[in-house]
């Protein structure tokens, strides 16, 4: 099997990626082999901004929307009117 070797700027962009994601080139190239480098910096960035979400408290446990959600559905049903 022949090494593996990154042209200059894959070697930049793959350096890049793993600053983006605290993590060393070594352990993100299994990612970047795997999906590519586009695919690999975007769920990077999505990852990232989920983070972000979670920080700045723009997110809702699961119970939480679950119990919304219920509530929506039954003052829906109820404010229907038949028709028939």
């Amino acid at each position: 099997m022949r090494p593996l070797s990154l042209s200059p700027a894959q070697q930049r962009r793959l350096e890049r990626l793993a600053r983006l994601a605290g993590s060393s080139p070594s352990a993100m190239m299994r990612f970047v082999l795997r999906d590519g480098f586009a695919y690999t910096e975007e769920a990077v960035k999505r990852t990232q901004a989920g983070i972000a979400d979670v920080m700045r408290g723009r997110t809702m446990v699961h119970s939480r929307v679950a119990r919304e959600m219920r509530a929506m559905i039954a003052s829906y049903g109820h404010n229907r009117t038949s028709t028939t």
